[in-house]
């Protein structure tokens, strides 16, 4: 069974989830600018994915990051930009009419109280939505880990850890290695935690990277923000410690 995202207390989740945060002012946006204009393609507009560059605040998606690397940006450069589109879509929240996107009833009543909309958001987002650098069976195929996962980060996120430390916990025949070897040895396994796991709890808002001073190819350690004990109740709240038996 999947660990159930049920959020408690009053806490201010626009804050702390980047990606309800991008969602709530996507929302805000089309239904105070009479819509997110479209392109021939039916692509946000450059318009508004410079706003949402500006405004989003998402950690690694800064305007300057993403201008640095693009004079101009279109919604294909801000890789946020489609699971927020995706979201607001499956949720029912925006809707196309013609060349723009339009706030439904239910976008309204997101705007008024988006806490009410985090559970749904947050347990389709981390168990079920499909990245477009990741393909369906991938996602089917992590459903029977997350418990795992969650129970094992609930712990060792206390202090902070890496994706790498948690790949010589699950592979501790790995541990010995160099960090030179383990690059080598354990990049896919890194990769798919990277991505399939501390991504989405960064975006989802109940992770955060600590990066200062590290160069872009180095990996931060990850931290659990107040949103992870405002929604989560996991087995090993009480323990100290864990090991994979």
């Amino acid at each position: 069974m999947l660990p159930e995202i049920k959020l408690q207390g009053n806490i201010d989740v626009a804050a702390l989830s980047p990606l309800l945060r991008g969602m709530l002012l996507s929302v805000a946006y089309a239904y105070g600018e009479g819509g997110i204009g479209l392109t021939a393609t039916g692509a946000m507009n450059r318009k508004f994915v410079h706003w949402a560059a500006v405004h989003f605040l998402w950690p690694g998606f800064a305007a300057e990051d993403l201008y640095s690397m693009n004079k101009v940006l279109n919604e294909s450069d801000m890789p946020p930009l489609w699971v927020v589109r995706d979201m607001t879509r499956h949720l029912k929240l925006l809707r196309r009419k013609k060349d723009v996107l339009l706030p439904t009833r239910r976008g309204r009543e997101f705007l008024v109280n988006p806490q009410a909309f985090f559970d749904l958001v947050a347990t389709d987002y981390l168990y079920s939505y499909v990245h477009t650098t990741e393909r369906e069976e991938q996602v089917r195929a992590r459903l029977r880990w997350w418990r795992m996962f969650l129970n094992l980060l609930n712990i060792k996120a206390r202090e902070g850890c890496t994706p790498i430390d948690i790949v010589k916990i699950l592979y501790p025949d790995l541990a010995p290695l160099s960090d030179t070897e383990m690059t080598i040895e354990a990049w896919k396994l890194k990769s798919d935690l990277q991505y399939g796991v501390f991504r989405r709890l960064c975006w989802l808002g109940v992770l955060y990277e600590a990066r200062e001073g590290l160069t872009l190819l180095q990996d931060g350690a990850f931290h659990k923000t107040p949103l992870w004990p405002a929604c989560l109740q996991l087995e090993s709240d009480t323990q100290s410690d864990i090991g994979v038996h």
